[in-house]
């Protein structure tokens, strides 16, 4: 149950294809907040606008407006999201669970986004980079995740924390970067048990890569 419901809907302002956006929209859909999803327009140069550069001088997605709070950056929103909504439902307080957690979310931040991700923009975008480097990151990631995934439901314990919600959505997709989730029963074992959360929500599909 939330601790508490927004006077009004929150907005995300967000890419449709983005993961790091996803998580947020999957987090506001499993905690049941009302939100209301704002596109905007990267190829168009809409997060360099004055207007979004007001709301993050950093000119990325996502950012979300909870009444007078408006906060950037998807771990940072997942964090207060949970300390507003569900206290200690999604990120624990005991000190040593809490930093398996950041464990995950700096995984998030650092070879998620330089190995899976990375991989799936140059596919998506047909970018002329050699996609090399992030697909051997990303299977080195994949390698560990599925180890770690043999022992335990979720990534750092049976129960679904914020660390889950950071880490999924690239991992879905990373088939659309090449990078194939077939040597790693464990981490699609660990996508499913995802997927079957009440009200999950999934992120749009690219017909890039091997899901093309």
């Amino acid at each position: 149950m939330n601790n508490a419901s927004p006077a009004r809907p929150i907005r995300l302002h967000r890419m449709a294809l983005s993961g790091h956006c996803h998580r947020i929209e999957l987090f506001l859909s499993l905690l049941g907040l009302p939100y209301e999803l704002v596109e905007i327009d990267l190829a168009a140069g809409a997060h360099k606008s004055p207007e979004f550069l007001r709301m993050n001088p950093f000119g990325q997605v996502p950012v979300i407006q909870d009444g007078d709070v408006t906060l950037a950056d998807s771990n940072a929103i997942l964090v207060y999201l949970q300390g507003r909504y569900a206290p200690g439902q999604w990120l624990p307080s005991d000190p040593l669970a809490a930093a398996q957690v950041q464990r995950w979310l700096s995984v998030a931040a650092g070879p998620l986004a330089f190995g899976a991700a990375a991989a799936r923009v140059i596919q998506l975008f047909r970018r002329p980079d050699d996609p090399a480097a992030a697909i051997a990151r990303a299977n080195a990631l994949l390698k560990v995740m599925d180890a770690e995934l043999a022992t335990r439901a979720f990534l750092t314990s049976d129960q679904p924390t914020i660390a889950d919600i950071a880490n999924y959505s690239y991992i879905a997709h990373a088939p659309e970067g090449n990078v194939s989730l077939e040597p790693y029963p464990h981490v699609r074992a660990w996508l499913q048990r995802i997927e079957a959360l009440p009200r999950f929500v999934p992120m749009m599909k690219s017909a890039v890569g091997l899901a093309g």
